[in-house]
């Protein structure tokens, strides 16, 4: 028996979710008294592979194709499934991104597991196995009960602390069986944006709505990010108006994301937008309108012209890393 983890990796690479994912994953372990496994899809070396033990992993098993090139639904929930048959997988933990909202309805039909999505806690019991979510687009909780044998969960970014240590794990080779049938993508192009801070990994974000009144006031937003070492980011609005690109547009409609620290410059708070940045940790509001709805869900607010505020705040933050 066994938990067993997807370790997705970005061009051979692991990130802070996967480390989040294994230390979270290896508590659970130790509540069932049993081992935390990793899966590995694609071309990752050995040493980046048993690297993952520092983060809880005790063994981890690879597997890798030169058909695979891209995300390919079927093709990875048939090799997670076969992986976790394999290791007799009690409990299998995915991250609550895009890969994994797409892969764990799958593996839930392939191996009848039960599925919860948007989990943030630890089963507060595993016999019965209960677990904490997020429900209404994360404007509340809701406490799920699982009944089938295998529990499928996937982790709300920023939900749980990395656990580090100096342990290494096994690796492993894995062998699945995949057809060429279910390979149906191909991928013609692809364009990455460099030089800037991708905005599912940013601890830090900058985000700007409509009262920023215009493209021409937003040298402040990104200067703001500049000092902050932060990621910029904009409401579907300012996308739409081509003010910014739709790279950066940040809600429901957009890109997920849960950084340790988000701010929201001239943002109204509409529901969408607030459903797409609820998982993170401490928000910071700026809008004129004392009655807006994002102070509703911001930690800390400001009220007052955007325009005005982000200097005072840039020099502060100036201030505060000169003397630190």
């Amino acid at each position: 028996m066994s938990v067993l983890v997807y370790t997705e990796n970005w061009d051979g690479k692991f990130k802070k979710s996967t480390f989040e994912l294994l230390s979270y994953a290896n508590e659970i372990a130790k509540k069932l008294n049993t081992e935390t496994i990793g899966i590995s899809i694609g071309n990752v070396s050995t040493d980046e592979l048993s690297n993952l033990g520092n983060y809880g992993a005790n063994k981890v098993l690879s597997f890798s194709d030169s058909r695979i090139s891209s995300l390919e639904n079927t093709v990875f929930s048939s090799i997670i499934s076969q992986a976790a048959i394999k290791v007799g997988a009690q409990v299998i933990i995915l991250s609550n991104n895009l890969t994994g909202k797409a892969i764990a309805p799958r593996l839930s039909v392939k191996l009848k597991a039960g599925l919860v999505s948007a989990v943030v806690a630890l089963p507060s019991s595993v016999e019965p196995f209960e677990v904490k979510k997020k429900a209404f687009t994360g404007s509340a909780f809701a406490n799920v009960k699982v009944n089938s044998a295998i529990k499928i969960l996937t982790l709300s970014q920023n939900s749980y602390q990395i656990n580090q240590s100096e342990d290494v794990a096994i690796v492993e080779n894995f062998e699945a069986t995949i057809n060429n049938a279910d390979f149906k993508t191909k991928v013609t192009d692809t364009q990455k944006t460099t030089g800037k801070i991708i905005l599912n990994d940013a601890e830090i974000i900058v985000s700007g709505g409509r009262g920023m009144k215009g493209p021409e006031n937003w040298g402040a937003i990104e200067e703001l990010a500049s000092v902050l070492g932060a990621g910029t980011a904009c409401s579907r609005p300012v996308s739409d108006e081509g003010w910014r690109s739709h790279d950066e547009h940040v809600g429901q409609t957009g890109k997920i994301v849960a950084p340790n620290l988000y701010f929201a410059i001239g943002i109204s708070g509409a529901v969408q937008h607030v459903a797409g940045v609820s998982g993170s940790k401490c928000i910071v509001a700026v809008n004129t309108d004392k009655d807006a709805t994002v102070f509703e869900v911001a930690d800390y607010g400001i009220v007052g012209d955007a325009r005005q505020v982000l200097p005072s705040l840039i020099e502060a933050f100036k201030e505060f890393k000169a003397e630190h």
